[in-house]
């Protein structure tokens, strides 16, 4: 598992995270706080304060540096 920083600030930010992860296979969680969200979920990434780095782990042993690549653009 690997855990980075990302930033979801605007809807459109929002719509295109869950467009890529989709793409892959893994499991992906949102950890924002004391909650726990799976990052596939739309309506799920809404509930939570989108102001402020939000924690993505990323449930993958291989293919790490494709989906590092593929979520650049909402790294920190």
């Amino acid at each position: 598992m690997k855990t980075v920083q990302i930033s979801l600030n605007s809807i459109d930010k929002v719509k295109s995270f869950v467009n890529e992860i989709t793409k892959f296979d893994y499991d992906f969680d949102l950890v924002s706080g004391r909650y726990v969200i799976d990052a596939k979920s739309i309506m799920g990434i809404f509930s939570l304060d989108l102001s402020k780095p939000i924690d993505l782990n990323i449930h993958a042993e291989d293919e790490i540096e494709s989906i590092l690549a593929a979520l650049n653009p909402y790294l920190i």
